[in-house]
């Protein structure tokens, strides 16, 4: 695996009717962005439209946010989702496979789950990234670099981590250090 730093253009998180979708999607394509990502629970049509936008652009990648790092069960049934997250997101990831989805996005801890139920050739990108002892901060399941990675995660995000330390260059080396010994 190759570890660097790397600025990737990224969208916002689409969560609309399929043909705006498309359209956000080729906008992002047109502006050399690598990755988009779509809500999963916005179903299947709106994947689809976001995949077949993307095919314009051989280098973008559309990735499902399957449930968001910040939210717990008890969050889950507020919406009114009875199964907890770790079923939920494999239930969306299936779903993102089935749309053409390139990837989901996900907690730390859904990886292994995930990269059984996807495969090797899948995405996976994992916010909620955070160095042991660090705080999570509105992460509901987070994880350790290193433990993201071990368990089959393509990417980490890791934000405030490196964002918020006094010495962010040095954040960035104990975090690298901490996945590649």
């Amino acid at each position: 695996m190759s570890l660097k730093a790397r600025r990737s253009s990224w969208t916002s998180k689409l969560f609309e009717i399929p043909n705006s979708v498309a359209g956000a999607v080729r906008a992002a394509g047109a502006l050399g962005v690598s990755m988009v990502t779509v809500h999963s629970m916005g179903g299947a049509a709106i994947m689809a439209a976001a995949v077949d936008a993307a095919r314009a652009f051989p280098e973008l990648r559309v990735l499902a946010l399957t449930v968001v790092t910040s939210m717990t069960d008890a969050d889950l049934a507020d919406i009114g989702v009875a199964d907890p997250a770790a079923e939920q997101v494999i239930r969306l990831a299936r779903l993102a496979g089935k749309a053409g989805c390139h990837g989901v996005i996900a907690s730390p801890q859904d990886v292994a789950a995930l990269r059984g139920t996807l495969g090797s050739d899948a995405l996976i990108v994992t916010p909620g990234v955070t160095l042991a002892g660090d705080s999570p901060a509105e992460h509901a399941r987070p994880g350790t670099p290193r433990a993201a990675v071990a368990a089959g995660a393509s990417h980490v995000v890791v934000g405030r981590t490196v964002t918020r330390a006094t010495d962010p260059a040095a954040a960035f080396r104990l975090v690298r250090s901490s996945i590649v010994p």
